[in-house]
């Protein structure tokens, strides 16, 4: 029973640790060692729970829930804002209009943590405004309010018409 537990914990996390990962990368506006670290946690976090994790309806929103209460505690601390380097590594891939993503990045970083977490769960992650006031532990006028705000800022930096940085 437990090597089956064990198992399904295994499989879970290698099929979800992806999709943490890019919303970690969102959520921390992309610092990729801090996301990987946010990511770690909430697994581990995961597998001591795994017992009940497994029984809910969908543990893959609990686990989004989990990764963004553990980013907004992470921000709370005082030493969330060191920073051991600011050069990011080069990576080989597919084109990509990288500039869009580095502005859109920096936008992000721009914005308060809650705020930012706000912007993630609802427009990258699609969910509703109760789901992100429950994964935020926040009242779902907080949210509207925190939405209407973290978007409104946006706007100022990116401009109105964000389509121009979406050019070829």
């Amino acid at each position: 029973m437990r090597q089956a537990r064990a198992d399904e914990y295994a499989e879970f996390a290698a099929a979800r640790a992806g999709h943490l990962y890019r919303s970690a990368c969102l959520l921390t506006a992309g610092d990729t060692h801090l996301a990987e670290d946010l990511v770690q946690e909430t697994l581990g976090r995961l597998y001591v729970r795994w017992g009940r994790v497994s029984r809910v309806g969908n543990p893959a929103a609990y686990a989004q829930t989990v990764l963004t209460r553990t980013f907004l505690a992470h921000q709370r601390r005082r030493s969330s804002t060191e920073r051991a380097t600011d050069v990011l590594p080069e990576r080989a891939g597919a084109e990509r209009d990288t500039s869009l993503r580095l502005t859109l990045l920096q936008a992000l970083a721009r914005l308060p943590a809650k705020d930012r977490a706000v912007v993630v769960l609802r427009y990258w992650e699609d969910r509703s405004i109760e789901e992100t006031a429950d994964a935020m532990n926040a009242s779902s006028a907080a949210v509207r309010t925190r939405c209407v705000r973290a978007l409104g800022r946006l706007r100022e930096l990116l401009g109105e018409d964000i389509g121009e940085y979406a050019r070829p």
